[in-house]
């Protein structure tokens, strides 16, 4: 590391790691909220999905990725993803206690703040549902909303192949959301980071009127609060750059996260 960036740690970039693609719709996020700093992005596409690994691999997992943001710099990491969050987040807060680290989880919590007594569905993995954060997280707002769970096997996928708005798509949600949907639907929250990229067609099979939640806006805002805490916040003018990097390293890998950012 140069001595530069040794001295002037705000200008160091922000990590953002997830198991592929979907932490790009946080990353897309970040960048909303601060648009003067620079990221890393990594992904972890050779082991996704994480939701199908045992709790003590995906730790590991996670554990190595963000010490491998932290050597290249990275003065702040976003866990973009719901089961990495889950299975790894805690025990890396209490290794680097000092590290600006934001996880993410489903948004329940805005969903019962602006529709309380409402009927939200949640999709997530069938790994996050299982895990005892997803659980707790929703023992804490059952007696405000009624929490529905639904597991998307095969709904990330979708995204990591590119497949954001094809008929086959339309055609896995539809059969996915139909017995949901055979009661009144007042929101969804989207518990993947995944799931945003393939919102609008979400949108489209339950209707206008249902409202969608995504975490990803409120994970932003926590990485900004939490690097003004500690003075880090990037002094620059100019717009921040991003680099990309997945552990599929091909072109057609980056070139992917690169069409899924600007969508």
């Amino acid at each position: 590391m140069s001595d530069e960036k040794k001295q002037e740690p705000c200008r160091q970039p922000i990590g953002v790691f997830d198991s592929g693609m979907g932490g790009i719709s946080v990353l897309r996020e970040l960048v909303k909220v601060m648009p003067h700093e620079d990221f890393i992005y990594f992904g972890d596409s050779v082991n996704a999905p994480y939701g199908t690994r045992p709790t003590e691999e995906i730790r590991d997992l996670t554990i190595h990725h963000v010490e491998s943001l932290m050597a290249q710099g990275a003065k702040g990491v976003v866990v973009a993803c719901n089961t990495a969050t889950s299975a790894a987040v805690a025990v890396l807060r209490k290794m680097y206690p000092q590290l600006p680290l934001v996880g993410i989880e489903p948004a329940i919590k805005p969903a019962a703040v602006q529709k309380p007594g409402s009927r939200i569905v949640v999709m997530a993995t069938p790994m996050t549902i299982k895990q005892e954060k997803f659980c707790n997280l929703m023992k804490r707002y059952e007696d405000k909303i009624r929490i529905v769970p639904l597991p998307c096997p095969g709904l990330m996928e979708f995204v990591e192949r590119g497949d954001l708005n094809g008929d086959d798509l339309r055609e896995y949600l539809q059969k996915l959301l139909a017995p949901v949907m055979k009661e009144p639907i007042d929101g969804i929250v989207l518990g993947c980071t995944h799931y945003p990229f393939v919102r609008e067609m979400i949108q489209q099979v339950v209707g206008e009127k249902v409202t969608i939640y995504d975490g990803g806006p409120g994970t932003a805002r926590e990485m900004r609060r939490r690097l003004q805490e500690q003075n880090l916040l990037n002094p620059k003018q100019e717009k921040g750059q991003v680099q990309f990097y997945n552990s599929r390293d091909t072109e057609e890998e980056i070139e992917l996260c690169r069409s899924l950012f600007m969508k």
